[in-house]
């Protein structure tokens, strides 16, 4: 059975691919992009290197406007991130009956409250697998035994979550540096490869 699970290229999201694969699921890693930039690209070598399918869901870009209209009304990106997030597990519903994403437990955002979830599930008839129940210690323990990961400051190069496209979208909107002020600095943890044994 296919799964499709929402990759970015860093640990969450291998795991929860690795996971499922471990289930015999067959796992496509599916990065968004709205067609702003190829921010895909970094995700489509980490899943290379793990030797995962790797597809990219090119999504309207009204979508992500609507979202950075949040995010600069609000002045803070969690009901923006959430918009987007939650229109995305959509647009994958469309394709695939099992979807997952590398949220966990202790994740502010994107998060979807169990309501939401049993919705999503019920009204598109699939089955939604996050790590809810995995911190972020327990992921940094795993990544540690499965991956080599790189770690540094986020940018366009190593970060393939749709967050690259909205940071790009408000500085051309508001200006350079309006996306730093709204978004805190963030280190990448981009998945390189296996780890040697």
């Amino acid at each position: 059975m296919n799964a499709c699970v929402l990759y970015s290229g860093g640990k969450d999201s291998s795991i929860m691919a690795v996971i499922l694969q471990k289930l015999e699921y067959k796992v496509e890693l599916v990065t968004v992009n709205f067609g702003i930039l190829p921010s895909w690209k970094a995700a489509a070598q980490s899943a290379k290197n793990l030797g995962f399918t790797h597809k990219i869901l090119e999504a309207d870009e009204n979508i992500l406007q609507e979202g950075v209209d949040m995010i600069l009304g609000d002045g803070f990106p969690n009901n923006g991130l959430n918009y987007i997030h939650q229109q995305m597990l959509q647009i994958a519903a469309e394709n695939y009956s099992i979807i997952a994403d590398g949220t966990r437990r202790d994740d502010r955002i994107p998060k979807l409250n169990q309501d939401t979830i049993r919705s999503f599930e019920d009204s598109k008839n699939i089955e939604y697998i996050n790590l809810a129940g995995f911190g972020h210690k327990t992921i940094n323990k795993l990544s540690k035994k499965l991956f080599n990961v790189k770690k540094e400051l986020t940018n366009i190069n190593n970060n393939s979550d749709y967050e690259i496209e909205i940071r790009y979208l408000i500085d051309q909107l508001r200006g350079d540096e309006t996306a730093s002020r709204i978004f805190p600095e963030h280190v990448q943890s981009r998945v390189i490869g296996w780890r040697e044994k």
